[in-house]
């Protein structure tokens, strides 16, 4: 199987068949292996009735003991010898599924981190999880097509062969009769792709939905839409039920064709072959042999119908993986590299301008407008944005992921110890975390500044002890602040943090705020706030109207000479009351 460090190679995501051809091809000696002991297997299962016809005809019917032992022994070997294939087949087609499995893992997270802060915006978390839990398990099942369901095809000519020798009338019979019951299925596959397909998708949204109620739990009961959320789940809960009773019928029809159309062929032959050896033209070794090779066709007949099911599930699952990784991250043209020294950063569109060494504050009444000018100053969305006077999409991309760190107050905290939290990625949507293990000393001074020794302290093991997916074993306010910890250890060039301090009591917020300049001393910093406590400790407040820049100053100039600013900041005091 694919090793964990492997390369897993370049997926073909021309389509869903072409997909799972792609998951073949990976592993070419083991298909094949797979499909010989399959076909193998299935073939010496065809053997035992002919084996069988050979020691009653030469052997019980004459009398001929000897000749009876003989074949009867011959009989125990290959039925010895399948069995052992049977192991072999069952061990090689479950490493061929197993490589399909981890391997289309290792693609589907490769292509998460490819995408990076444009993963979100992409596509939305349910989507990715049913990737993960089913769609995966769904591919990997569909590659039995390699082992069974190629030794089903070889099994059935086979057992056509053999009956030529015995009638050509039951030959013609199972020549036609086969590809008769494969197409009557047919339909009902076709049916299962499209009934599969929108099972999967109201799979996705309920999975969304699960994973936003699990993070906002706490917040929905403080504002009462607990619910709301409940009811909107409950609905989509139920669009999925009645959906997967649709699958379910349809499934059921493939499956009770599969086990009854057989069945019911397996007497029509058996019946014609009675007739021949009751007119004489058979046998009676014969007949026995005729009903072997009928009984052992119902294997590769259920097999194929098995096969088909499998795959049209696999298609649908393959297409969605196709459709993820399809998706392109941010587009990097740059060719250019970084200022060499602290420069401007600039928004055409809003008119923002970020002074370097300066701490600067975005206030408007719509959070949004300077959220999204911070989002086009770090390259997170397409914007005019220049730096030092070059456009931010001439420059190298990870060049700019280097100097600028966008930390936004709502970004994942995986799980892990506190110590492995703030020092590891995943904290701010910068791509990298700071180079080398911080040390001791820069772990305090950042727990410091950003008021987090308390939450250390009330810890059981400090920086050791265990920390929930999401920090959801923390209350807001101290998500908030490891969230700075991690932006202030990175410690990069330009600072660019949304909302840091909203979810903080006012004496906290004014301690984050002082230690924040004081700890950003020299280097580029930009909060969005409206927060007092924070504008007062900036050097520059930039009051935004309409995405727009309205005025500049101080927070005192500001107060004392712009009524709208000093309307909007009245009522944060208002609200902190």
């Amino acid at each position: 199987m694919i090793d964990a460090y492997e390369d897993p190679g370049t997926p073909d995501v021309r389509g869903g068949w072409r997909y799972l051809w792609w998951l073949v091809r990976c592993q070419p000696g083991r298909s094949v292996a797979g499909a010989l002991l399959g076909s193998s297997w299935m073939v010496l299962l065809a053997a035992t009735p002919y084996l069988m016809a050979k020691a009653i005809d030469e052997g019980l019917e004459p009398g001929d003991w000897a000749a009876l032992a003989g074949w009867s022994f011959a009989l125990f070997a290959v039925g010895s010898f399948n069995a052992w294939l049977s192991i072999m087949r069952h061990r090689t087609m479950t490493r061929v599924r197993m490589d399909a499995n981890f391997r289309t893992v290792k693609v589907v997270v490769g292509q998460a981190v490819r995408l990076g802060a444009a993963l979100s915006r992409r596509t939305g978390a349910g989507e990715v999880v049913t990737i993960g839990v089913g769609d995966v398990q769904t591919i990997a099942g569909a590659l039995t097509v390699v082992g069974p369901g190629v030794g089903a095809c070889v099994a059935y000519l086979t057992v056509a062969a053999l009956l030529v020798s015995v009638s050509s009338v039951l030959a013609a019979v199972v020549l036609l009769g086969i590809p008769a019951i494969v197409v009557l299925v047919g339909p009902f596959l076709s049916r299962l792709q499209g009934t599969e397909t929108e099972y999967r998708n109201r799979q996705g949204v309920l999975t969304a939905r699960i994973a936003d109620l699990a993070g906002g739990l706490r917040v929905l009961n403080g504002l009462g839409g607990k619910s709301l959320v409940a009811d909107a789940f409950h609905r989509d809960s139920q669009l999925l039920r009645a959906q997967g009773y649709r699958v379910g019928a349809v499934t059921s029809w493939v499956q009770a064709l599969g086990v009854g159309l057989p069945t019911l062929f397996l007497a029509v032959v058996t019946w014609l072959a009675a007739r021949l050896a009751a007119e004489g033209d058979i046998t009676v070794g014969e007949l026995v042999a005729v009903y072997g090779y009928v009984a052992v066709l119902v294997g590769p007949v259920a097999f194929w119908v098995e096969c088909g099911y499998q795959l049209s599930r696999g298609v649908v699952a393959a297409r969605r993986v196709v459709r993820f990784l399809r998706l392109e991250p941010m587009e990097d043209r740059g060719t250019r590299d970084a200022p060499a020294e602290p420069s401007v950063l600039h928004d055409p569109e809003s008119g923002v301008s970020l002074l370097p060494g300066r701490m600067t504050a975005l206030a408007s009444a719509h959070p949004a407008d300077t959220a999204a000018v911070l989002d086009r100053l770090a390259r997170y969305a397409p914007s005019r944005a220049t730096w030092a006077g070059v456009p931010l999409d001439e420059i190298r991309l990870p060049q700019i992921r280097e100097h600028i760190l966008m930390a936004d107050h709502e970004a994942d905290l995986f799980a892990g110890s506190l110590r492995e939290v703030i020092r590891g990625a995943g904290l701010c949507r910068s791509a990298a975390p700071p180079r080398g293990a911080p040390s001791h000393n820069a772990v305090a001074a950042a727990l410091h500044a950003a008021v987090a020794d308390d939450i250390v302290q009330g810890l059981p093991d400090g920086l050791d002890s265990p920390i929930d997916a999401q920090a959801r074993n923390l209350s807001g306010g101290q998500r908030q602040r490891i969230r700075l910890v991690r932006a202030l250890l990175a410690d990069p060039e330009v600072l660019l943090a949304v909302e840091p301090t909203s979810a903080l009591d006012a004496h906290t917020e004014a301690l984050v705020a002082k230690r924040l300049r004081e700890a950003r001393e020299g280097r580029t910093t930009a909060v969005t706030t409206t927060s007092p406590l924070v504008l007062d400790h900036a050097d520059t407040v930039l009051y935004l109207v309409d995405g727009k820049l309205a005025a500049t100053g101080t927070h005192q100039h500001l107060l004392t000479e712009e009524p709208g600013y000093r309307a909007l900041v009245a009522r944060d005091v208002e609200v902190a009351k």
